[in-house]
């Protein structure tokens, strides 16, 4: 992931990470991608917003005192991805980043942009419209999340990944006994972290970073005599 920052860095491109959600406590308003950049890693939750994050972490702690755990959600973003950069079909950006993120372990579903909310918009509203700003093409929204067509469209490539509750707590379990086959209660000791989406942040970035990289690199984006300095 490190190594792949750089690559990007010769292009600007930037890979940034959040936690937007713990439990049932969500970042509901938009945070600038300023505050991710100085608040992520002030906090132990990594959420961009320090009211948010202490009621994250109030709800973790509250759920390690029930012997229980919390999932959450991760959001990733990727800023100043040229136009154009994946494949259309078999190996398009969006596919790749999906089976990058999905093979981080406890990922359990990976939406970009508007996401499953698409599913309720009508064509009208969920289509970015075009525009030109600054002498540029742009969108007035980004609902696909800076992919379209398994291209990036130059828009922030916006990616949520959902992470499960750590399945090992404290509390009693029912389970199964195979070898006498019979039903009996599971009760693990010892230490278990209580939520593992704030060490996902990094994990997301890193991954994001490594399929942005392969895919700028398929499309000679950075000439070889930057690699070689």
């Amino acid at each position: 992931g490190a190594v792949a920052k750089k690559l990007l860095n010769l292009l600007e491109i930037e890979v940034l990470a959040h936690t937007v959600q713990i439990g049932k406590v969500k970042l509901s308003k938009r945070v600038s991608y300023e505050d991710i950049r100085v608040n992520v890693y002030r906090n132990a939750v990594r959420c961009a917003d320090p009211e948010v994050a202490a009621l994250m972490e109030d709800a973790v702690l509250k759920a390690a005192e029930e012997g229980d755990s919390l999932g959450g959600v991760v959001e990733g973003i990727a800023l100043n991805v040229p136009v154009g950069v994946g494949e259309p079909i078999f190996d398009s950006l969006d596919s790749d980043l999906a089976k990058m993120l999905f093979n981080i372990p406890a990922v359990k579903g990976v939406e970009f942009g508007a996401g499953f909310k698409a599913a309720s918009m009508r064509g009208s509203e969920n289509n970015d419209q075009y525009v030109v700003k600054d002498g540029k093409v742009s969108t007035l929204t980004n609902n696909a999340g800076g992919i379209l067509g398994g291209l990036s469209t130059g828009m922030p490539i916006v990616v949520r990944v959902a992470f499960k509750p750590t399945p090992s707590i404290s509390k009693k379990q029912r389970t199964v006994d195979l070898k006498e086959m019979r039903e009996v209660e599971l009760e693990l000791k010892g230490r278990h972290d209580p939520c593992i989406v704030p060490r996902a942040v990094p994990v997301v970035e890193a991954c994001m970073a490594i399929v942005l990289a392969d895919h700028v690199l398929r499309a000679s984006l950075i000439p070889k005599t930057l690699i070689k300095k």
